[in-house]
């Protein structure tokens, strides 16, 4: 949606009309495209989020346009998938947005289309300033060679639970390390109290998390496999994906993990999940995110390390999202500024916090993680406690066929859940398919 911004104060010999022109330009609707009136600069910036993200990421730009008096930026947000789908829109009709936030998934395929700006002379000149960026993470947003996006944080997945449903059940509270069957324990007997959600809805500890390709990878990683093999070959086969499939389809037909029809309305926001909607006690998610599920559901909510695998951890650090310039932007230089400002500026950094995780640039990590409280200095800290116990460096981008395939992995579970197709056999159609998407 495009939201409304309210602007700043003009000064104070400003006459009431002004007020109001300067209040209507603020809620102007949004555009793909870059405008230019009477010498200002327009820009288009666009990220997938909740309210919380868009009123930082608003009130950031607030702060970027008093310092930028000759550019104005018209901001636009939407849940991911819905996000996802309209930028996959505009990319195909050469429309993207001058700035946009990119999933990690995009980057191969809008890099390799031609769709985003190559940002290497406006690194190398100075305007966007990558110095205090982990090389490695830095490395995540470039596609053969070229750096085309930048991440906006750094964050890990985990599991959000509700501690005190945990204590109701006798569970203790997960620590780095714990394995699989923990987890699986403890929503057997979460599940075990027969709590009630929503309407007298089941409640079971855990949220089905066969339909999540990313915790898939955590669970492939942690048995030393990976998603893919290189930019043109699957990690793993038929078989492995068989064997996660029938473990999750079991734990759903057992009562432990949701009810098909309530992991079906998985969108990719917290309000949307089994836990955020008040029926299940654990969620597989991102860092950045957990901050969603503490208004829904109160302070007894933690995040919590990925399971285990003999020891090894499936999980790494990678960047929670992007940020990148459309390659057709009329104004490269002012969405450099822009980029370089939410990324490196201090007064924009305590607006943001950790909303998309733990600021890329160390240093600023380091001063905001001082003053955080709550459910962001979690955040904060998890970063740190995830990086003491672990974590393997970030791969490669996925392949340009990944944003399809993750698509399709959700709808073909979809399809065991609903008892469409068996484990196996679905597990043999979604490789079949990955297979001739790679080529």
């Amino acid at each position: 949606m495009t939201r409304p911004r309210t602007r700043r104060r003009v000064g104070a010999l400003a006459t009431a009309l002004g007020l109001l022109l300067a209040g209507l330009a603020g809620c102007s609707g949004d555009s793909g495209a870059t405008a230019e009136t009477g010498g200002q600069v327009t820009l288009s910036f666009a990220w997938w989020g909740n309210e919380d993200r868009a009123g930082r990421t608003d009130a950031a730009v607030d702060l970027f346009e008093k310092g930028h008096p000759g550019v104005t930026v018209r901001t636009s947000f939407a849940g991911y998938e819905a996000y996802v789908q309209k930028l996959a829109t505009q990319a195909a009709g050469g429309d993207l947005p001058d700035v946009a936030q990119l999933d990690y998934r995009q980057i191969s395929q809008y890099a390799g289309s031609g769709t985003l700006l190559d940002l290497d002379p406006w690194i190398k000149g100075g305007a966007i300033r990558t110095g205090d960026f982990d090389k490695g993470l830095t490395r995540t947003g470039a596609h053969e060679g070229r750096q085309y996006a930048l991440p906006m944080g750094r964050g890990s997945t985990g599991f959000a639970y509700d501690a005190s449903v945990f204590r109701k059940a006798g569970v203790a509270a997960p620590e780095p390390g714990w394995t699989w069957d923990d987890w699986v324990e403890a929503g057997r007997r979460i599940s075990a109290l027969r709590l009630s959600g929503p309407g007298g809805r089941a409640y079971t500890g855990l949220t089905d998390i066969g339909v999540n390709e990313d915790a898939f990878e955590n669970w492939l990683r942690g048995q030393g496999k990976r998603l893919y093999a290189s930019q043109h070959r699957l990690g793993f086969t038929a078989a492995d994906l068989t064997v996660f499939w029938t473990f999750t389809d079991g734990l759903r037909r057992q009562g432990v993990a949701s009810r098909a029809e309530d992991t079906a309305q998985i969108s990719g926001a917290v309000e949307d999940t089994p836990m955020g909607r008040g029926l299940a006690a654990t969620d597989f998610n991102w860092d950045g995110p957990f901050l969603g599920y503490p208004p829904l559901l109160g302070e007894n909510v933690h995040f919590a390390p990925v399971p285990t695998t003999d020891g090894r951890a499936g999980q790494y650090f990678k960047p929670t999202m992007l940020v990148g310039v459309g390659a057709g932007t009329h104004h490269p230089k002012e969405a450099a500024e822009l980029i370089d400002f939410l990324l490196n500026d201090p007064a924009a950094a305590e607006i943001l916090g950790v909303t998309r995780s733990t600021p890329p640039n160390r240093r600023i990590a380091q001063s905001i993680g001082r003053d955080l409280k709550g459910p962001e200095k979690e955040v904060y800290d998890y970063g740190r406690r995830i990086a003491a116990y672990g974590t393997d460096a970030p791969p490669a981008a996925p392949p340009r066929g990944d944003v399809v395939l993750q698509v399709s992995f959700t709808r073909t579970y979809q399809r065991v859940i609903y008892g469409m197709q068996s484990p196996r056999g679905a597990a043999e159609e979604f490789v079949a398919e990955a297979k001739r998407e790679l080529r």
